[in-house]
């Protein structure tokens, strides 16, 4: 048996949107049958612990995704080292983390960049739920494109 890549998300509280990229990531590979990566998630900024939001654990739901296991945990750099591919959500995050970690650069991308797009993944944090939803759609989006890309 091969030993599984590791795709590591990062966002800044690890709360909202790298938990919620982390389940979509592992539902959709498990759909399309792929089980050669294992996915994760950090925050650049995360207390350890916490639960999701309440939030994000609502429109997972709604989708019929569970994120009530979830605990946030901060980035390290035992993570970052394990990690094959680090998928962060916006140019300011992987500013911050090149920052401090530019020995790992070649692995480093924006979610959209890594997609050869542009822009941010929007940042649902103290919005209501309509900011929850349009975020969960987004990244359900980048997901689907995301798994035919780790295909290739």
């Amino acid at each position: 048996m091969t030993a599984k890549k590791n795709l590591l998300f990062v966002c800044t509280g690890n709360t909202c949107r790298s938990p919620l990229a982390k389940i979509l990531t592992e539902s959709a590979l498990k759909a399309a049958g792929v089980y050669v990566w294992e996915v994760d998630s950090a925050g650049l900024a995360a207390y350890p612990g916490i639960t999701a939001s309440a939030e994000a654990g609502f429109v997972a739901r709604e989708i019929g995704l569970d994120l009530t296991p979830h605990r946030a945990k901060p980035l390290s750099a035992e993570i970052l080292a394990k990690a094959e591919l680090v998928l962060v959500m916006t140019a300011g995050h992987k500013t911050a983390l090149l920052s401090g970690a530019g020995e790992y650069a070649e692995k480093i991308y924006t979610v959209k960049e890594y997609l050869a797009m542009e822009g941010d993944v929007l940042d649902p944090f103290g919005g209501g739920l309509a900011s929850y939803r349009q975020t969960l759609r987004e990244l359900q989006k980048l997901v689907n494109l995301l798994v035919e890309k780790l295909q290739e």
